[in-house]
């Protein structure tokens, strides 16, 4: 079992790129990925009808090195809608612990009130929403500002996965991951 155990929270309507690549690159890092819908059942249904099984339902209660979000618009309005999200990212924060966020799930961090005043990126649809909150709002594929990573879409999700790898378990591990993906 590894050391680095990771919660993906997964809503209705998330967008399957970004679910399924981020626990698959995080996977084959080593890590211990959770998928935790946020309902009782087995699957979610995708933004695009693809149904992704869940490890389990989320409790709140969960520790781990870090916590995913997905976006999809769908996806990010459930999540900021979930008090066990919530609670949990301001835990997580509180804990000095690793928070990514991508498309349009950095809606969810300015519903906890999670990473005011961070280096943030979004997908273009939330910007609005995000770029008041956050300090200062980039247009870059993936945003870091110490304990907060942030991606724009369903098109970073590769950019994004490996720079957490990078973050959890060093550079050598994101370089060896990447490397047979052949990616770019």
């Amino acid at each position: 079992m590894s050391d680095v155990r990771v919660i993906v929270p997964l809503a209705e309507g998330v967008e399957e790129m970004e679910a399924v690549i981020v626990i698959d690159v995080l996977r084959r890092a080593g890590a211990e990925v959770a998928a935790l819908g946020l309902d009782q059942g087995e699957f979610v249904t995708a933004s695009r009808g693809v149904r992704l099984g869940v490890d389990g339902k989320l409790s709140g209660d969960e520790d781990a090195s870090a916590i995913v979000l997905p976006g999809g618009a769908g996806a990010a309005e459930r999540l900021a809608a979930d008090e066990r999200v919530k609670a949990l990212l301001r835990r997580f924060e509180q804990d000095d612990k690793w928070i990514g966020a991508i498309c349009a799930a950095p809606i969810v961090l300015v519903a906890a009130g999670v990473g005011a005043g961070k280096t943030m990126t979004s997908h273009p649809s939330v910007r609005d929403i995000v770029e008041p909150f956050a300090g200062p709002y980039v247009e870059d594929s993936v945003a870091l500002d110490p304990k907060i990573l942030s991606s724009r879409g369903p098109g970073t999700s590769f950019d994004f996965a490996l720079n957490l790898v990078g973050l959890l378990f060093g550079v050598e591990k994101a370089s060896e991951v990447r490397t047979p993906m052949v990616f770019c």
